[in-house]
């Protein structure tokens, strides 16, 4: 039987031909290119008023009009009589939620005549008891109002956005206009504030505890 030789083997056999350049599917091309939607058009008034609504509802304070200007791209005049518009045109519905203007910003409020109900439906889910954090924001305001946020926060030395935005939803404090130096939101306690504690007024208030000593210093920050 006669041998083959490896080498020769090799040379005779055929060489495939060269692999061919794929294209890119234009499926892989779809999965990898993302598509932003377009922002809506705002020619008309309603669709600018529908678009400040959806800012309004997601601010933690109220927002001003140049920085709803800005974000809608939108002259600041426009936006001005946009929110007058939106706000006279709640009020003349009566509608449960009210657009007011605070300092220099807009924002969304529950209508004063409905307060019972959002008291009572805020009370009734949360009935369990302030921590440690929430009673002492609570005590330097009760002692020191009206009071801005950022002073309480100097007091503690911690953040407190959390703490305040938890006991305006008890209904244990409220705002209470701004700050002329910083234009902060000051706060105050509620009437619900002295009901909880059986008081008929802050002058009723016991003298300050010895685990809140730094409150004095509130003056002074």
């Amino acid at each position: 039987m006669t041998e083959l030789d490896p080498q020769a083997a090799a040379e005779e056999s055929p060489t495939p031909p060269p692999a061919e350049p794929q294209e890119p599917s234009e499926a892989a091309g779809d999965s990898e290119a993302v598509e932003t939607p377009s922002a809506p058009d705002l020619t008309s008034d309603a669709a600018l008023d529908a678009a400040l609504e959806a800012l309004l509802l997601v601010v933690d304070v109220p927002a001003g009009e140049e920085l709803l200007a800005d974000t809608l791209e939108q002259p600041v005049a426009r936006i001005r009589s946009a929110l007058q518009r939106l706000s006279a045109g709640y009020a003349e519905a009566e509608r449960g939620i009210d657009l007011r203007r605070v300092g220099d910003g807009w924002r969304f409020y529950t209508r004063e005549k409905y307060a019972p109900y959002v008291e009572r439906y805020l009370l009734d889910g949360q009935r369990s008891k302030l921590t440690r954090a929430a009673l002492e924001t609570l005590a330097v305001i009760a002692y020191r109002q009206p009071v801005a946020r950022s002073r309480v926060a100097a007091v503690r030395g911690v953040n407190v956005d959390g703490v305040i935005r938890t006991l305006v939803g008890r209904g244990l404090i409220e705002e209470a206009g701004t700050d002329p130096e910083t234009g902060g939101i000051l706060y105050c306690t509620t009437e619900l504030f002295l009901e909880r504690l059986g008081l008929s007024s802050l002058k009723e208030l016991p003298p300050l505890a010895p685990l809140l000593p730094e409150v004095d210093s509130i003056d002074d920050v």
